[in-house]
């Protein structure tokens, strides 16, 4: 355990990868591979009574055009067919994340933790929760108020006005023997006219937004990755090698 604590924080240390801009199904592929390498030392300490320290990581990227489903999705929120992929230089993929139908772009800050929860907590709420909670922190580092809607995941902006209601940031986790993948969309820069193309979410009656369209100019992203991880940081008590 100590290999895992910094001894001088007692906080739990986490490997930080950013990988610019990536094809989706590599990095899904990249995230299964780091997703397994955990679950196999956590499944081999249980059979050999042993105590091998597992990695936990943040990894921050961006995606070209990609739409995803769902374990709970349905595949009538795609608006498009195959041809309407291609005209819109888009790909699709079926995932085992929780969640329905979302959309990854150029400007959207997608974050994908990997963690062993078992050095955090073990509750897949909380931690939905304070995934929440550190974009809620980011966007108010940059005057905008955000928060919570009762009954779904993300984050938005003016929840509780059904004509104004709009989310900024997507979640869809998948947990298994409590390790963390997949993770959240958040709109930075993104083109929201890419949204049309699906049912958000499976959530007909509300739109979307981002941090370009809420203050009106462009945001500089890296700046908006440093923000985000020191909340990340501060919430679940991280030591995050950057």
């Amino acid at each position: 355990m100590q290999d895992l604590i910094s001894s001088e924080t007692k906080k739990i240390r986490v490997e930080f990868q950013d990988w610019g801009t990536i094809d989706y199904q590599e990095a899904w592929d990249k995230q299964e591979a780091l997703f397994s390498e955990i679950v196999n030392i956590k499944s081999a300490n249980r059979t050999n009574n042993t105590e091998i320290i597992t990695k936990n990581y943040l990894i921050f990227c961006e995606h070209p055009a990609v739409y995803t489903l769902g374990k709970s999705g349905k595949i009538e929120h795609l608006l498009l067919d195959e041809k309407g992929l291609l005209d819109n230089h888009a790909k699709f993929y079926k995932i085992n994340r929780g969640g329905d139908i979302t959309y990854h772009g150029p400007g959207q800050l997608v974050g994908y933790p990997i963690l062993n929860l078992d050095y955090f907590f073990t509750d897949i709420h909380k931690y939905l929760r304070l995934l929440e909670e550190a974009v809620i922190l980011t966007l108010a580092d940059y005057k905008i108020t955000a928060g919570r809607s009762e009954g779904q995941t993300g984050v938005w902006l003016e929840s509780d006005n059904p004509f104004k209601a709009r989310k900024i940031c997507a979640m869809g986790v998948r947990c298994s023997r409590w390790v963390t993948m997949h993770g959240f969309a958040f709109n930075v820069n993104t083109n929201l006219a890419d949204f049309k193309n699906i049912i958000p979410c499976g959530i007909d009656d509300k739109a979307v937004t981002s941090m370009e369209a809420e203050l009106g100019e462009k945001v500089n992203i890296e700046f908006v990755k440093l923000k985000l991880i020191q909340h990340l940081a501060e919430l679940f008590n991280m030591d995050i090698n950057k």
